[in-house]
């Protein structure tokens, strides 16, 4: 469970943006996501490989 801390007289858009920042950092909302399917782990792997290779490609490319 998240909590944000609100001081005295802190603007509510203040601490609404507290807690945006922390779902996005814990990555809450992906994990809901990623949860609704199950992927096999040989899927997962597979994506994770090919998701490396291009961000590899990438890093080459500028390199040159």
């Amino acid at each position: 469970m998240l909590i944000v801390e609100v001081k005295s007289g802190e603007n509510i858009e203040r601490a609404l943006k507290k807690f945006k920042n922390k779902v996005r950092k814990v990555k809450q909302v992906q994990q809901l996501r990623e949860n609704q399917h199950f992927t096999k782990k040989s899927v997962a792997r597979r994506e994770e490989v090919s998701k490396a290779k291009y961000i590899q490609h990438l890093k080459d490319e500028t390199q040159d």
